[in-house]
């Protein structure tokens, strides 16, 4: 655990008890804060109450007097499309908002540090697409490389839950822009911006706002190094706005789109070749070909990232390699859970968006597509483009009509993923991939992208 430091004594409100709620309320009291618990599910209250937490009515009157802090859980909006009422309340009684992430960098540092050789290093990654594969590359990039590191935020483990930092320790986090757009302290030596596409718009109220809400990993105290991916125009932008002369080294540019010039550093993938250049000059090349776990353009894009991310913390470019070749994936990131009978299997649940789902259909061919659900604010027309190697979609979801009505490509509405899975391995033939890439959130029908997934599989595995 990571003790809250700063507010010793004094008494702060916790909004939202889930896992970041609770563990929140767990480091300021070890920090000698008094927590003030509050949630409307009355189960989570009796969870923060068997742990000894004082439980309190934020939405009381009065209830913000002598609060030094309000902590929000991220589910929660602060200001778009309006603000929870006790948020709202907190503001209008002067009370700071804060979130666990500003708590972890207020707090990481320690006096102990003094007795290190080498300080504790942090690497925090945004974007929209990519942050929980590119986290975990780099996880696993210091672990090959010998290196003590931690892996926490949107994966692992929460933020403050993790063990005080070795000497040398490498902390990783994965950050969404609901955490950085809250977050009062942002200060980690390595910040990564993956890539950006329309997502969470309604929370941010555009992408205006939701790029503002990435950004602000980058302007509270600034890294040492910045990632930047630079296939978007904001990409570019923010990677002009942080270097202060073309030959700045403390931006480092990542492309999969084109091959990147000029005097600074850089590192791109081309035709699954990857190279990283220095003053205008290649120091360094991993052909990216031949590594299962990171199929496709959009997870060279991911390896790009972490690469340049872990460069910037010394690590070199051969345990790099070495380390790409031994990663496995992550479950329902491109993950090939099954090849039989000349056709392959790909859950890519974690596809949720039209971005992400039109990256997985870049990396195959001959494709039986199961897609469907939840669709998100945008409509489907960015996928237009992505679908000339789609054979067949098989659409799940309660709008699996509507859905299949907004694709141009032979569509089955099939409703459920245990139709969609039977149809699908009926019909494929050998050299097919059969992949689930939704396009959509998985709300209508399960709680989460991951039991999706695992549903996939399920199916999948029964039928082999």
């Amino acid at each position: 655990m990571i003790p809250v430091q700063g507010l010793t004594g004094a008494r702060v409100a916790v909004l939202g008890l889930g896992r970041s709620g609770l563990s929140a309320a767990r480091a300021l009291a070890a920090g000698g804060a008094t927590p003030v618990c509050w949630d409307d599910n009355p189960e989570a209250q009796a969870r923060a109450e068997a742990e000894g937490f004082t439980c309190l009515n934020l939405k009381k009157q009065g209830a913000f007097e002598d609060i030094a802090r309000l902590i929000v859980s991220p589910g929660i909006p602060h200001l778009y499309p309006s603000p929870n009422p006790v948020i709202a309340a907190a503001l209008a009684a002067g009370v700071p908002v804060d979130n666990d992430i500003g708590l972890f960098f207020q707090s990481f540092a320690t006096s102990d540090w003094h007795r290190f050789d080498t300080a504790p290093r942090v690497i925090a990654v945004t974007g929209s697409n990519g942050k929980s594969t590119t986290c975990a590359l780099l996880h696993h990039i210091m672990e090959v490389a010998g290196r003590p590191s931690q892996l926490a935020g949107n994966i692992g483990r929460g933020v403050l839950d993790i063990d005080p930092p070795h000497d040398g320790e490498v902390v990783v986090l994965e950050l969404s822009s609901y955490q950085t757009d809250l977050a009062r302290s942002l200060t980690p030596d390595v910040a990564v911006f993956t890539n950006l596409s329309p997502d969470h718009l309604d929370r941010h109220a555009g992408m205006g706002g939701y790029f503002a809400a990435k950004r602000r990993l980058f302007a509270e105290g600034g890294p040492d190094r910045a990632v930047i991916g630079v296939d978007e125009d904001e990409g570019r932008f923010l990677a002009g706005q942080l270097a202060e002369v073309p030959t700045d080294d403390r931006v480092i540019r990542v492309s999969v789109a084109e091959k990147l010039t000029g005097p600074g550093w850089q590192v791109f993938a081309k035709k699954g070749f990857l190279s990283e250049y220095r003053k205008g000059r290649q120091v360094a090349s991993v052909d990216l070909r031949g590594v299962a776990g990171l199929p496709g353009a959009h997870n060279h894009q991911n390896a790009c990232a972490a690469y340049a991310a872990a460069r910037a913390v010394g690590v070199a470019p051969k345990v790099i390699e070495q380390a790409f070749h031994s990663f496995a994936g992550l479950p329902h990131r491109s993950q090939t859970i099954a090849e039989a009978g000349g056709v392959r299997y790909v859950n890519d649940s974690k596809a949720t968006n039209v971005d992400s789902a039109a990256k997985a259909l870049a990396a195959f061919d001959n494709i039986r597509w199961i897609c469907g659900g939840l669709q998100k604010e945008g409509g489907l027309e960015g996928l237009a483009s992505s679908l000339g190697k789609v054979k067949k979609a098989y659409v799940i979801g309660r709008e699996a009509a509507q859905f299949a009505m907004q694709i141009d490509v032979d569509a089955q509405v099939c409703g459920t993923m245990e139709t969609a899975v039977e149809a699908a391995m009926v019909e494929a033939e050998d050299g097919d991939v059969v992949l689930l890439a939704p396009a959509a959130a998985s709300f209508d029908q399960y709680d989460s992208f991951e039991r999706r997934g695992e549903d996939f599989v399920a199916e999948v595995t029964r039928r082999l």
